[in-house]
Order: structure tokens, then sequence, then C-alpha cells
């Protein structure tokens, strides 16, 4: 009922929406060129109005060109491996010199794959990157089978199998974990597709380690009360109709309550600069929401595994974790070189949780191991932004260069 409530309600709002979209653009013409006058705020209201939405459909990456070099080169989107949770997409480009391989996975926690344009478009520079591009569970058919914690570690062994030997991963916030397990697992079998190196940033390694208030909420409550209260069924109108998934508009509803007074100001700022016809910053505004109101569903069995094994059991650094009924040894990874990245200001993955992987993975000799704790930024700082591409990434990239 959770997840049928809400569309009737988005449904209700659309014709809205639609008349407002409608009555700003008989306004347009009137507009141009002249000051702000009662017009220019009816018109900013009216497109206030279009925009009070979520999307469930991933946006577009953008990434067309990118600069290596002194050269401007062109950029295409290719799948080169799809599971009927994920593509394994490429960012494929032509330069004279072999680049080293770098699989970004994507966190699956509310938001598509697109939330890390800005780091996957640094790395393209220097690196043949691929992603994790996760796909939305409202539109994963139910014969497809369910896609719980383990299915997640399997499909990247899986898209590291296909990338084959010499790659790299760039692992951003939740699935440190994954990448921490599928590397062990990978390592103790000799696998040749094993990374050459992994970078950890801002991930829930030891949730144990300085809680959270995300960390506090999944511990506060029992296991049941997840289930019960946060989990929803697709409505039968989509393709993914019947499946029971953490819907992506709840995940979007949590972290904006943790920083609420930040997001009506930034709201409120772009109304008076629709007004003022500050267009620059107005559209600054409108990108970073359009991607940030495009919300992902989880499974369910991924959602509540996640809750259990990383929030409320540790299962990892405790030594319990396991993949099909193995147990998962951080401690054999040998030949693979870490890297932690934390933010100094980070209320989502506190400082120490990443870091904790160096402790697991005991068997690592210390010229292998580095971190990197970045002053001044928050979780998004750690993978966007000005900090990310100028004092982290350099580390990133050498840490790479050095392993390849």
């Amino acid at each position: 009922m959770l997840y049928l409530a809400y569309q009737s309600r988005d449904d209700l709002l659309d014709p809205l929406r639609t008349v407002a979209t409608t009555l700003r653009s008989g306004l347009v013409p009137w507009l141009s060129g002249m000051p702000q006058n009662g017009l220019s705020s009816l018109a900013a209201a009216y497109e206030m109005i279009a925009r009070a939405k979520l999307s469930h459909s991933r946006p577009a990456w953008g990434i067309d060109t990118v600069t290596v070099g002194n050269e401007r080169v062109a950029v295409e989107e290719k799948a080169r491996f799809v599971s009927p949770f994920g593509t394994l997409l490429h960012f494929r480009k032509d330069v004279a010199t072999p680049q080293p391989r770098v699989l970004v996975v994507a966190p699956l926690s509310g938001h598509f794959a697109t939330l890390l344009r800005n780091t996957v478009k640094t790395l393209l520079a220097d690196h043949d990157v691929y992603v994790t591009d996760w796909h939305n569970a409202r539109d994963v058919p139910l014969e497809q089978g369910g896609f719980g914690f383990e299915d997640y570690v399997e499909d990247i062994m899986t898209f590291l199998r296909v990338l084959g030997p010499g790659t790299h991963v760039v692992a951003v916030c939740q699935p440190c974990v994954q990448v921490l397990c599928a590397t062990a697992l990978m390592a103790e079998e000799d696998d040749p597709a094993t990374p050459r190196s992994i970078t950890l940033m801002a991930g829930p390694v030891d949730t144990r380690i300085n809680p959270t208030e995300v960390n506090e909420l999944a511990t506060s409550k029992p296991f049941d009360w997840f289930e019960k209260n946060l989990i929803a069924t697709v409505p039968s109108r989509f393709p993914g109709g019947g499946r029971r998934v953490y819907p992506g508009f709840l995940q979007l509803s949590a972290f904006m309550a943790m920083n609420m007074e930040r997001h009506v100001k930034a709201h409120l700022e772009l109304y008076w600069n629709l007004v003022k016809g500050e267009t620059e910053k107005a559209e600054t505004t409108k990108t970073f929401y359009d991607e940030y109101f495009a919300v992902l569903d989880l499974d369910a069995q991924f959602y509540l595994e996640t809750i259990s094994w990383v929030f409320q059991e540790a299962r990892l650094p405790q030594g319990l974790m396991t993949h099909r009924g193995r147990r998962v040894d951080p401690s054999a990874i040998r030949r693979t070189a870490l890297l932690t990245v934390e933010g100094e200001r980070d209320d989502i993955c506190s400082l120490g949780q990443t870091a904790a992987a160096h402790d697991l993975a005991s068997s690592l000799k210390p010229y292998r191991k580095r971190h990197h704790m970045q002053t001044g930024v928050g979780h998004y700082g750690v993978f966007s932004g000005r900090r990310w591409e100028n004092q982290i990434y350099p580390i990133v990239r050498n840490v790479i260069l050095s392993a390849d």
C-alpha cells in the first residue's frame, strides 16, 4: 500500500504540474529583457510547482568529450556486459597511449550511478573507465529473480572477470564493503582478474567506529521494523510489478531530513534567482536537484541484508561475513594495493569506518597501503567537487599508476 499511495499522490499532482508548465510558457514572451516584476515572480512560482516531482529514470551521463593531455577526445557509452540488475558501462574513447583500466563501483542506495558523473569525468582524463550502472529494481521483472548482498558481490566479480587481469577498482560509499569482499574471495582463489588496486572512498567497512546518525538509525530499531515499515510492493503498472523493494523516495526523504534546512534554503535561493533572472545560478541548482531527485528502488533483499549484515551485525569486521556459504577473509588479499579515503566532515560514513579496511587486509605489506583523510569535506566532497578533483584525485591516480 505504501508504494501505491505514493504513486497515486504523484498521479494526482501531475495535472497541476502540467498546468504550471503551460502557464509559465505563456509568460516567457513577456519576461525577456524586462526588470524584476510581478510577472517574473509568478513565472518563478509556476516553475517551482512544475519542478516539484521525482524522476524514476536514470539521467543522462552527458559526458560526450574529455580532455586527454592537450587534446579534446570524443567519449562513447557502450554496454560491455549486462546482468538483470546492472550494466557494465564503458566510457570508450580513442587515445594513442593505453591507459590503466578502472572499474568505478557505484553505490546502490537510492540514486542512480550518474550521481558519480564528476567522479567518472575526472577519472576519464587518465584512465579507461567502466562503471556499474545499476538498474532500477522497479523496472526488473519478477522472473529475473531477487538481488541480495551476495548477488551484488557476485556481479562485481563477474564484471572484473569480463574486464580481465589488470583492472583497478574505485568504490564509492556503500559498495566499499562488497568490493573488499569480492577482492578477498578472488585473491583467495588466486583469480587472475583480482584487481591490482582498490580505492575505497567513504564506505561503511566498520560502522561500529564513530557511529553517525545513519548508523544509529540502523541499530536503534529491530530488524523486523525495517521489513514492516520500509518495504513496499511495486505496483503492477511497472515492469517490476509485484517485486518487494525499498523505494528510492523513502531513501531520498531520509537523506533530506538529515539536512532539511539546507534544502529549504537552496530552493528559496532558486526561486529568487529565477525571479531576478540570474540564470546561471538557477541552472546550477536545478542541475543538482534534477540528479538528486532521480530515485532508484532497491530490491528488498539487498536492502534488508545490508541493514542486517553491514550495520546491525558488522559481519565483515567481525570475521562473520560469508559468500555462498564460504567465509570472506580479507587477510587473503596479498598483492592488491589498497587506498582508503575519508572526509573530515562526513556525517554518513564517519572517520575510521573506511580506514578499518587496513586492519582487515592484514596480509598486505605497508607499501601497498595508503590512507587519506581530506580536510574540509563532507560525504559528497570525497568524490565530487574541487577538493576531489584537485586534492583527492591526484592521490587516487598515483596509487593506480604505482600498482599498474
